[in-house]
């Protein structure tokens, strides 16, 4: 690793999307002690920023402060990188802050905490948006209304979409040569994917994995689950949101949007569900996948590589991840994940979540305007270690030094794919996350072992969506 410490953002990112919750329960269940005003003597007039140190180092946050403090002299800002190993953590020390009444102003959140969020501690964005709306559309022209639909909730914006990633399938062009098999098409199906699979494996030794993936919310079952044409979850649409639609985007690009996602009834239980979980299973029978790994993959790359592993699921933070693991930008490229049903695919996304202690919301919103301008990400996301959400960053030049060829696919997947959506991540998504991760390990033991798997992870998910979180 010539960068060790990008390289770990660059991981956390993998793992970002799809875990991470647990600790927001314990946020929103805390929210009589959150409402307090700060200590005495501890506010020095700042505007506070919560960011996970890994995911935005002292560059990042020279970048941020530095351009800020051009545009707003008279706004002090703090921007405080919270050293934790993962999002689960980083939401932990966040809650810990709150309680002891020195509660950041703002706090980035990936898409498993914007409903939590929302919900218990946030504010809603509605009315600076409405205000400033002549200075906005050139931002949300430029970013998929996909993106900003899964940062509002009941109706109304919470966060201004800054990154994304889909889990789109990466493949080892090394892999490939040595199974004598073609970069695999746009349109590819389920059946040319296990193909591909037995290929690589006839040609590699007893080391190699074709398949490799990692038991999580982002990236895991889920993608596959979209592809079959269902979800953990119910999935609808709120209603509400016609005042962003109508006022941001055309009648093209607004058809069928609405208030933000819910997700409801659980349906682990559904025929579907239980078709996926089969198809992974004999995967794993067939020697072609492992079973699934926990944990965000941090010994991933290194597999990929060296050429231990053919292909798996990843957004665009890896064409910054695998430059900086020495591969070769044509050692490695990028293609949609494969259609079953359909080919609807899944991202997580992130921004900034005002909170309701804050006493400077008017300045906060000003940060997060910035935080979105074209040039701050431009900037803030120089080396490919994730998807900026603005369409405009995402250029040949962008990735003519770090690969992969096949660069568009990280925005066509919701340009091409328009009904490509969030990870079902509701205010209960700590607990729905714990009963995926539990299940999915036991249901992938055997073959035998999916149905009975599934109907109790069908029993616990319906008791944590019973819960008042």
């Amino acid at each position: 690793m010539t960068d060790s410490h990008l390289t770990r953002r660059a991981l956390l990112r993998y793992g970002a999307y799809g875990t991470g919750a647990a600790a927001l329960v314990g946020t929103a269940a805390s929210w009589d002690r959150l409402t307090g005003a700060d200590i005495p003597g501890r506010d020095d007039g700042s505007l506070r920023v919560a960011t996970l140190g890994p995911a935005y180092g002292p560059e990042a946050i020279r970048t941020l402060r530095e351009g800020f403090a051009e545009l707003h002299p008279d706004i002090k800002l703090r921007i405080n990188a919270v050293q934790a190993v993962d999002w689960s953590d980083f939401f932990a020390k966040i809650l810990t802050q709150v309680a002891a009444g020195t509660a950041p102003d703002l706090v980035y959140v990936a898409t498993e905490g914007v409903q939590l969020f929302a919900q218990r501690l946030g504010v809603a964005l509605d009315k600076w948006v409405k205000r400033d709306a002549a200075e906005l559309k050139e931002y949300f022209t430029d970013v998929h209304p996909s993106l900003v639909e899964s940062m509002m909730y009941e109706g109304s914006l919470h966060q201004l979409p800054v990154e994304f990633n889909a889990a789109d399938m990466y493949v080892n062009r090394q892999v490939l040569r040595r199974a004598g098999a073609d970069f695999p098409p746009a349109d590819w199906t389920r059946d040319d994917f296990t193909a591909l699979l037995r290929d690589m494996k006839r040609s590699s030794g007893s080391r190699f994995t074709p398949y490799f993936w990692t038991n999580r919310l982002w990236g895991g079952v889920v993608p596959w689950l979209f592809a079959n044409d269902t979800n953990l979850l119910a999935e609808s649409k709120a209603p509400g949101g016609a005042w962003l639609w109508d006022g941001f985007y055309p009648a093209a690009q607004r058809k069928g949007r609405g208030g933000g996602f819910r997700w409801t009834t659980p349906q682990a239980s559904h025929d579907r569900v239980e078709e996926v979980y089969d198809y992974l299973a004999s995967l794993i029978r067939d020697g072609l996948c492992t079973r699934p790994e926990g944990g965000n993959g941090q010994n991933l790359i290194g597999v990929f590589s060296t050429g231990r592993v053919g292909v798996t699921p990843a957004g665009g933070f890896w064409a910054g991840g695998l430059h900086l693991a020495g591969m070769e930008r044509d050692g490695f490229d990028v293609q949609y994940f494969p259609r079953w049903r359909t080919q609807r695919m899944q991202y997580g996304a992130a921004g900034y979540a005002l909170l309701r202690t804050s006493r400077m919301q008017d300045e906060a919103w000003e940060f997060i305007k910035y935080a979105a301008r074209k040039d701050t990400l431009e900037r803030l996301f120089a080396t490919n270690q994730t998807t900026p959400a603005r369409r405009s960053l995402l250029t040949a030049g962008r990735y003519a030094k770090t690969g992969p060829a096949h660069w568009p696919v990280f925005y066509d997947t919701l340009d091409r794919f328009p009904d490509t959506g969030p990870i079902p991540a509701p205010p209960q998504v700590a607990e729905v996350e714990q009963v995926l991760l539990k299940h999915t390990g036991t249901a992938l033991a055997s073959a035998r072992s999916v149905r009975p798997a599934l109907r109790r992870m069908q029993g616990d998910l319906e008791k944590a969506m019973e819960r008042d979180v």
